[in-house]
C-alpha cells in the first residue's frame, strides 16, 4: 500500500465539480426556506464545513495527496424534497481534486443533517425518511499540457 508517484507529473489546472442531496420532510424544508432553523442557517455552516472538508481531506482519506486548492466554491439549494448541493474545487497540481469535491459535498450535506435533525426524528427519535444519495462527481477538468 502506498500513495500514487505524482513526483514526475507536471502541475497543470485542474477543477472538479461534485453534487449530492439529502431528502428531508418538506415542513424541515419551510423552516430553511423561512430562516426557522434552531441552531442557525444550515446553509452558512455547511458552505463553511465542505470548504473545511476540502482543504483537509488528505488527512481523512489516508491515500490522498495533500494539495495547495486554488478555489473551493459550495452551492446550496432546496428541492421540493430535501436539499441539493455542488462544490467545485480547483488547484494547480499534480493530481486531480475529485476527492476534494466530494469530501466538501459530503460534508455540506451531514451539516445540513446536522442542523435539521431534531426537525427529521420521528416519535422513537428515528430518521425514517432523512437520506443523503447520489453523491458524484459531475465534471472533472485536466488542462491539457503544453
Amino acid at each position: 500500500m502506498s500513495m500514487v508517484d505524482v513526483t514526475a507529473k507536471p502541475e497543470v489546472y485542474r477543477e472538479a465539480k461534485a453534487k449530492g442531496t439529502i431528502k428531508l420532510k418538506p415542513e424541515t424544508i419551510q423552516l430553511i426556506n423561512s430562516g426557522k432553523i434552531q441552531k442557525g442557517n444550515p446553509f452558512e455552516v455547511a458552505k463553511v464545513a465542505a470548504i473545511l472538508a476540502a482543504k483537509n481531506t488528505s488527512s481523512i482519506i489516508p491515500l490522498c495527496h495533500p494539495l495547495p486548492l486554488t478555489a473551493v466554491t459550495v452551492e446550496l439549494r432546496t428541492l421540493d424534497c430535501g436539499v441539493e448541493v455542488e462544490t467545485t474545487v480547483k488547484t494547480r497540481a499534480q493530481t486531480g481534486v475529485e476527492m476534494e469535491a466530494l469530501a466538501a459535498a459530503s460534508t455540506a450535506l451531514l451539516t445540513v443533517w446536522d442542523m435539521t435533525k431534531q426537525y427529521e426524528k420521528d416519535a422513537d427519535g428515528q430518521y425514517p425518511s432523512t437520506c443523503i444519495q447520489n453523491i458524484h462527481v459531475v465534471q472533472k477538468v485536466k488542462e491539457k499540457q503544453k
